[in-house]
């Protein structure tokens, strides 16, 4: 259950039922039920309670108001499932209490029969002060009523001796006597006694407390000493505290020309457009060459790569190559694999087997792509062709022992029995068995 403190908002709808004294206590119930969250409902009457331990804080009927709402709280659960309920029974039989709430709480037990049933919740909390005759109720001592609800009363929980050695947010003024009435105008003709506070204070005192204390007191700060240090014993290591002095880096790099690239991303972006020149695809090659990291600025992209595969592998080839251990790297495999299978684009793959150690699952995935391609396409002549194509890549991975033949024997041979009209899938078929 939340034990938080409670909100400005809270503490004034809280406040705002105790005032109502004029309102049938039935609509301050249901009010109460409606408007504050049910697992706010321990938090608030914990803190009535706080409230309720001195008599001068709350007025007559706010008071009846407060034990309504402590027993309406939990009047879905069983009586011994309320925690306050111990609280409750002692307060019917303090007497230093006046009769008027002594009878009001015994009526809230059920245990006083003077009126049947509930009725009297409708009336309001000042009405009942005011129609009240003693007479009419009868006052059953403290262990009459401790046997009656035997099985309700908590017995006396734990106190931890830290928790004792609170203090009480809520202090009794000592020059207040137990039986003052603070409804009575009596309190200031006392001799000697201090000014009465005026309603808004008392009021704005009230909220204050509610808004501003905490359910655990006003506890001393406990000062715990640090423990004292081992001696370090021969061979233990020492622990070290390193210090934070850092010193600043300078990126000499910063703010150096790069008009060296610029003659590389205009070819690099003509390259996307068509093939280039023996003469233009050298210069590439040897920029590339002579400055790896120009790789990162000549404008190519994941999204960009095929359309240099299909107009110049080589130049395809050799960026790959220069960013495999690029963080993108992953991003260009995952386009080369699902771009549209080609004699470039296998071109590029061929060679990057030969040039680079390439991840054994994007391989496997593009020659399942490979098989798929060929498989679903229409017209019968490029069917043989790319057929004829995949077989000499596969044959080309084989013999120079790129893939693993058992991980995809049952695919590619189901693959060369589907074409073996053809040639060289007749061929792979040969391979693939003399290596059973």
């Amino acid at each position: 259950m939340s034990i938080r403190r409670l909100s400005g908002e809270e503490s004034m709808s809280l406040f705002s039922l105790l005032k109502a004294d004029q309102r049938p206590i039935h609509e301050i119930l249901a009010e109460f039920n409606s408007t504050l969250s049910r697992n706010r409902h321990f938090t608030l009457c914990s803190y009535l309670l706080m409230l309720l331990q001195d008599n001068k804080v709350l007025t007559t009927t706010e008071r009846l108001i407060a034990f309504s709402l402590l027993l309406e709280a939990y009047s879905s659960q069983k009586p011994a499932s309320n925690p306050f309920i111990t609280f409750i029974i002692n307060a019917s039989c303090d007497e230093g209490s006046i009769k008027v709430e002594r009878a009001f709480i015994l009526q809230l037990l059920g245990v006083d029969s003077s009126n049947s049933g509930k009725e009297f919740l409708k009336q309001s909390a000042s009405d009942y002060v005011q129609g009240f005759d003693q007479s009419l109720h009868e006052f059953p001592p403290l262990d009459q009523l401790q046997q009656q609800f035997s099985d309700k009363v908590h017995p006396k929980p734990y106190h931890c001796l830290f928790k004792d050695g609170s203090v009480r947010n809520v202090v009794p003024d000592p020059d207040v006597p137990p039986s003052c009435d603070p409804d009575s105008s009596e309190f200031d003709l006392r001799p000697g006694a201090k000014p009465k506070l005026g309603t808004g204070d008392k009021d704005e005192a009230v909220v204050g407390l509610l808004s501003n204390l905490s359910l655990e007191g006003l506890s001393p700060h406990w000062i715990r000493p640090l423990p004292p240090r081992l001696p370090i014993l021969d061979g233990e290591l020492v622990w070290l505290n390193p210090d934070d002095n850092h010193e600043l880096m300078w990126d000499y790099g910063m703010c150096v020309d790069t008009s060296r690239g610029a003659a590389v991303r205009d070819l690099i972006a003509k390259a996307l457009k068509g093939a280039l020149a023996p003469t233009q695809q050298e210069q590439v090659l040897l920029e590339l060459g002579n400055d790896p990291k120009l790789v990162y600025h000549c404008g190519l992209t994941p999204r960009k790569l095929p359309e240099l595969v299909e107009n110049n592998p080589l130049i395809a080839v050799d960026v790959l190559t220069k960013l495999i251990n690029s963080p993108e790297i992953a991003e260009y495999f995952t386009v080369l694999v699902n771009m549209d299978m080609s004699l470039h684009s296998m071109e590029v793959v061929n060679r990057l087997t030969t040039a680079v150690e390439l991840p054994s699952e994007f391989i496997h995935m593009y020659i399942t792509n490979c098989i798929s391609s060929c498989v679903s396409i229409k017209d019968k002549y490029m069917q043989n062709r790319l057929v004829r194509l995949v077989c000499v890549f596969l044959q080309s991975l084989i013999r120079n022992n790129i893939i693993n033949v058992k991980d995809l024997f049952i695919e590619v041979q189901a693959f060369c029995i589907e074409f073996s009209r053809i040639r060289e899938a007749a061929a792979l078929f040969r391979l693939l068995k003399s290596l059973e």
